[in-house]
């Protein structure tokens, strides 16, 4: 049995939710988002509840019961409040700026970089802070990975992309030569 799987997913009372065989759309006011499920779970809503049920025991079926229930979990928690990352860059001379659905980097290379956000993604900058939000979780996240792969923190200075609440185990330099 799935724990995630048995629970229902609660839907608010702004939260518009429509079943249609394998499609199910949710509506809020953040935006609308679409999920066809795999055939070997059903759907239902029941009053203000969506319930995931696997339609057998096996293991295929009861892996994707858990599943389908988180990602409408998020599907709901993102028209409702929205997701947030927010990325820091350190270094001398790094920029940010967003103009439009456009996020303009200069992270020390001999080019700006012009990265085109996905739509429904919006970038923010605040002096050395780049926040990223959107309704769809998957989204926000593969373009904040996006964003830092631009330039990856280094170990030695921390110079780079990194996410706000990461880490970066820092390396002792060289030790230099004894006599």
């Amino acid at each position: 049995m799935s724990r995630i799987g048995k629970k229902p997913v609660e839907v608010p009372e702004k939260v518009n939710v429509t079943i249609k065989e394998r499609l199910v759309e949710v509506k809020g006011p953040n935006g609308a988002l679409t999920y066809t499920h795999n055939p070997e779970v059903e759907v239902s809503q029941k009053d203000n509840t969506l319930v995931v049920t696997p339609l057998d025991s096996s293991n295929k079926s009861r892996a994707l019961w858990g599943l389908t229930r988180t990602l409408l979990s998020n599907m709901v928690e993102g028209v409702t409040k929205g997701f947030t990352k927010s990325l820091e860059f350190n270094g001398v001379g790094y920029k940010a700026a967003v103009s439009g659905n456009k996020l303009t980097l200069n992270l020390g290379y001999s080019h700006p970089i012009d990265y085109e956000l996905p739509e429904g993604v919006t970038a923010k900058v605040t002096r050395n802070v780049i926040d990223i939000s959107g309704a769809n979780k998957e989204l926000v996240g593969f373009t904040a990975a996006k964003i830092r792969s631009f330039r990856p923190p280094e170990p030695y200075k921390g110079k780079g992309v990194k996410y706000a609440n990461e880490t970066i185990i820092r390396k002792a330099g060289k030790a230099g030569a004894k006599k």
